[in-house]
């Protein structure tokens, strides 16, 4: 149940990319002419590079967390949870997850070593070159954290609600630890194990000879 602490990062990761997303839809079309193309080409491309870039950020949060999580809810989750209850819709969104955790972690991947090549090949060049590649690599991120937007919240929820569920449903420790013992006990049919015996005196009186 490690993974239940990433939860929350994922939440708020998720709520961030629909916020980038939703700052720049609001102001889009203020650089646009009324057939929709950019009157304002500039205002228009730097909107996208602010969008892409705390998009990407949010990205980052996924790849470290994301894939964790994912694991512990498929394997806590029931077949029951995909077909009813109040999980079965987000369980259903995550179907496409794999792949937008994949490919924006090897955009990261590419990018991360074009940055190194930059360096080992003109030292120096990174911090020419840097807020360009990493330009390249928001937009080509973009579409990924566009999906993980709507897959996102739906991991966190799932993701709570299952950690929820297994810490009501499993027993106390001492609780379980007993039962175990009593399962493993031969001849014992379920009940718990007996209180031990008391410890004898320090100095037990000798036994008395029958006559």
């Amino acid at each position: 149940m490690a993974w239940r602490q990433h939860v929350p990062a994922l939440a708020a990761a998720a709520t961030g990319i629909g916020q980038a997303s939703d700052a720049w839809d609001a102001v889009s079309d203020s650089f646009c002419g009324t057939d929709n193309w950019p009157i304002d080409e500039k205002g228009y491309a730097d909107g996208k590079v602010k969008r892409d870039a705390e998009a990407w950020r949010h990205v980052e949060v996924f790849l470290a967390h994301g894939p964790e999580v994912l694991a512990g809810v498929r394997a806590a989750a029931s077949g029951a949870d995909y077909v009813e209850g109040p999980i079965s819709e987000d369980l259903r969104r995550l179907r496409g997850i794999d792949t937008s955790l994949e490919r924006a972690g090897q955009i990261r991947h590419e990018w991360d070593q074009v940055l190194a090549l930059m360096d080992a090949s003109q030292p120096g060049s990174r911090e020419m070159y840097a807020s360009r590649a990493e330009e390249i690599r928001n937009s080509e991120g973009w579409h990924y954290a566009d999906e993980l937007s709507y897959q996102g919240p739906a991991l966190a929820r799932a993701g709570d609600y299952l950690a929820n569920r297994v810490d009501t449903d499993q027993p106390p420790q001492a609780e379980r630890a007993q039962v175990a013992l009593a399962r493993s006990t031969p001849g014992n049919c379920g009940t718990p194990p007996a209180s031990p015996p008391a410890p004898p005196a320090s100095n037990p009186a000798a036994p008395r000879r029958s006559r």
